[in-house]
């Protein structure tokens, strides 16, 4: 813990160079570093997170220790408005600092950087009160700063505001009007609530409004019928849409700023019996963590993807349903590839999170823009890693395997059930056998389960008796301990709040080539990855149930069909 009077700290070098001293970032990565934070207007620890130089975790964790400052999480704080009204929103948003208690006249403060001598001489001149500093991630406190002075209505509040205007609440016009607020609020209240996808569902009598938070749908609000109309027509205009085409289905995109967040939302519209339904996708690249730390992968898996990453040829496949985090360990991937060194390209439907030094490409088969023509023409741009979105067809799938023969590192996701399905799967494509010997390195299998929540984490009593239930046996020289969470308002009261994921990863070497050219036989596969230790996806999560990440009951619903 830091206080003010700690004048030394106006004496320390600046956030690079000790970054840079210590070994956590490379010279070449703090000048490109440097730029971009010049470039954008933004601070360099925000911009080296965005990066994927260093993680949330990490930096706060540096400038913590170096101060000897309490690392603290903001995620469960309360902070009282008399609190948050001595510090104004302007300056906590400049700062990167957010006032968390009085005591006395003693003021504590979390500071993304606690040498901040700038911020901290600030916030003392506008309160009178001295300060005492603890730390926390610059992505943590510009998140808690946006939630804790969000002072908007819930959204129940304006619908009770439309209703009460009839008509003319709808027909109003500028930033606040009722409609204009209803349809910000959705979507803000979703971005500040960890929501990846909103479902405007018309009924017969009313409109229901669910989101789906860590996997699972909750029912939000519902809206009176009379407002369906307008509702539909103001998100449609939002996404750039024909707000009179309701025949026929339309997809379009929004950018939202919610404070200091940009967020992209994929739309999608449906017409039903009841009206259309409309669905949105939150893409939030300041909610996504691209590190490995987070990925949650064993120490196993995670030295043998690492080691797969630096290979110079080969493909590496990612298999799982849709939403099980592909995505986020493809881009963690290529984070970990030295781009400033190499040619990187990436071929997706749709770019999703745009990544520093890399040529991606969006596909738009309506002009023949397919995965297979833009991988044909991405292959005459001498690329040493390419990132395939989807290997959907016979056609994609040769060519990434041609590719991975001809000297490239090729990334690419399948939807398969575990990481043994690629294999078939391919060659049910169409795909020689010899050429998925010869090309595939590695296939990664995975889901997300739902994480226990921190704030009602509590031990299960007779363990035993929850494995038991599942047929799960443990060696017998241990006590295994499980734990669950009670329900509290952190959560919604479901006793789980995030996700993270399980995974397999199979690493293809020559004693599998034999049984993939054989027909492949399945049986022989299974039993050699059993011999080289390859780890199930159960088998990891049943390891993070035991480790008190999650619950032995959500590994089973995740991976029920993959045992």
């Amino acid at each position: 813990m830091i206080s003010s009077s700690n004048t030394s700290i106006s004496q320390r070098a600046p956030l690079g160079q000790r970054l840079l001293d210590v070994g956590l970032i490379t010279p070449d990565q703090l000048e490109f570093a440097l730029r971009e934070a010049k470039r954008e207007g933004k601070y360099l620890g925000e911009t080296l997170e965005q990066l994927g130089f260093v993680s949330h975790d990490t930096l706060a964790f540096f400038l913590a220790s170096e101060t000897h400052a309490e690392l603290v999480d903001l995620s469960r704080r309360f902070i009282p408005p008399h609190v948050l009204q001595l510090i104004p929103y302007e300056v906590a948003r400049r700062f990167e600092v957010l006032p968390l208690t009085v005591e006395g006249q003693t003021l504590t403060i979390a500071l993304a950087d606690p040498y901040n001598v700038m911020a901290v001489d600030t916030v003392e001149r506008i309160t009178g009160l001295l300060t005492h500093v603890v730390a926390a991630s610059p992505a943590a406190i510009r998140e808690a700063i946006e939630q804790a002075y969000s002072r908007t209505a819930t959204i129940q509040d304006i619908i009770d505001e439309i209703v009460r205007k009839g008509a003319v609440g709808l027909e109003e016009t500028g930033a606040e009007a009722p409609l204009i607020r209803l349809c910000n609020q959705i979507i803000t209240q979703a971005i500040y609530n960890r929501v990846t996808d909103i479902h405007i569902e018309p009924d017969e009598n009313i409109v229901r409004v669910r989101m789906r938070v860590d996997g699972i749908l909750r029912q939000e609000v519902l809206i009176p019928k009379a407002i369906q109309p307008s509702l539909i027509a103001r998100l449609k205009l939002m996404a750039n849409l024909n707000v009179t085409e309701k025949r026929v289905p339309q997809d379009g995109r929004i950018v939202f700023s919610a404070g200091a967040r940009r967020v992209d939302l994929r739309v999608s519209t449906l017409p039903t019996a009841f009206g259309e339904s409309v669905v949105l996708r939150v893409l939030d690249k300041s909610a996504v963590q691209l590190d490995f730390d987070a990925l949650g992968l064993s120490v196993r898996d995670r030295a043998m993807l690492e080691a797969l990453i630096a290979r110079p040829h080969g493909i590496i496949l990612v298999t799982g349903p849709t939403g099980s985090g592909k995505t986020t360990t493809l881009y963690t991937a290529l984070g970990a590839i030295n781009a400033q060194e190499k040619s990187v390209f990436t071929l997706e439907d749709p770019i999703e999170y745009h990544m520093p030094l890399v040529r991606q490409t969006q596909v738009n088969p309506e002009v023949g823009m397919t995965f297979a023509a833009g991988l044909r023409a991405l292959l005459r741009q001498d690329p040493d890693v390419i990132l395939v979105g989807e290997i959907r067809d016979q056609e994609t799938a040769d060519l990434a395997f041609r590719a991975a023969l001809t000297g490239h590192l090729v990334f690419s996701t399948l939807h398969t059930n575990d990481a043994i399905g690629a294999i078939p799967r391919l060659v049910d494509m169409g795909v020689e056998p010899y050429l998925i010997a010869s090309a595939l390195i590695a296939v990664v299998g995975q889901r997300l389960v739902r994480c226990i929540c921190p704030g009602c984490r509590q031990e299960v009593d007779h363990p035993e008796e929850v494995l038991r239930r599942f047929k799960v046996t443990v060696p017998s020289d241990t006590t295994p301990r499980l734990w669950k969470g009670t329900g509290c308002e952190a959560c919604h009261h479901t006793g789980y709040r995030g996700r993270q994921g399980v995974y397999e990863l199979l690493m293809i070497d020559e004693s599998f080539h034999q049984p993939i050219v054989d027909g492949p036989d399945l049986a022989a596969i299974r039993r050699r990855a059993k011999e080289v230790g390859m780890t199930t996806m159960f088998e990891d999560g049943l390891a993070k149930a035991l480790a008190g990440v999650t619950t032995v009951e959500e590994v089973f619903r995740v991976t029920h069909d993959a045992v």
